[in-house]
């Protein structure tokens, strides 16, 4: 993953009006609900997420199942740890391989690398449209402004990064919700002893990703809360 020194000019008062419709086009962009879906779930694998990575280890089926009877899931992990190390996996088309990839990878000390993930998923869906980013964590120990940059670089190529955030500590949340809103994505605060709500999360996540905000809507309609929350917090 190459790192990227390009910076996004600060906009003047007078560009607020095309800022807007930026965003607005971000937030309603729709992704083919043709064929299979492409979906890169990433997670923070510093030492204090171990208990959090198990968890989404038994909880990533729901993003396969869900999307079963639409036309199908590949989903390409995505984890950082340690000194600098951030690694990402193939695409692979079912929960067991994603379960057989994660069971492999164990959590180790570090700091956060989210810049690298989402300047990785920007130049992935440059080569093959990616159809949404599932980020889970709980820290964020970066520069706000360098991880804006990139994400709203994903905004323009309409990827929405729907920010899963461990907790509620104030600061993570703010950088959290400025990466959803740049790239038109949502934020959504969990509790890991409520893992049904991240488990619906990530199924209704993943209905965008094949389906897109066409989907989201079908299934909010139908009652499903996961993507209410999802379709309240989008933009």
């Amino acid at each position: 993953m190459p790192d990227d020194q390009r910076q996004t000019p600060v906009p003047r008062p007078a560009q607020n009006g095309a800022i807007d419709a930026f965003l607005e086009a971000a937030r309603r962009s729709v992704v083919p609900a043709t064929g299979r879906g492409r979906l890169v779930f990433a997670l923070d694998a510093t030492m204090s997420r171990q208990p959090t990575w198990d968890l989404a280890q038994r909880l990533q089926g729901e993003m396969f199942a869900t999307t079963a009877k639409q036309g199908g899931l590949d989903v390409q992990l995505v984890y950082f740890r340690g000194f600098g190390e951030c690694r990402a996996s193939r695409f692979t088309p079912s929960g067991e391989g994603l379960a057989a990839l994660m069971s492999q990878i164990d959590c180790r000390g570090g700091r956060t690398q989210i810049a690298k993930v989402l300047r990785h998923v920007r130049d992935e869906t440059k080569t093959t449209r990616v159809g949404a980013l599932v980020y889970i964590g709980d820290a964020m120990e970066e520069k706000i402004d360098d991880l804006c940059a990139v994400a709203g670089e994903l905004g323009l190529l309409g990827v929405k990064a729907f920010m899963f955030q461990e907790g509620a500590t104030p600061g993570v949340a703010t950088a959290y919700k400025e990466i959803a809103r740049l790239t038109g994505g949502a934020h959504v605060a969990f509790d890991a002893r409520a893992p049904q709500k991240l488990a619906e999360l990530l199924g209704a996540a993943a209905a965008y990703a094949v389906g897109g905000m066409a989907e989201l809507e079908r299934r909010a309609s139908e009652g499903q809360e996961a993507a209410r929350l999802l379709l309240a917090r989008i933009g």
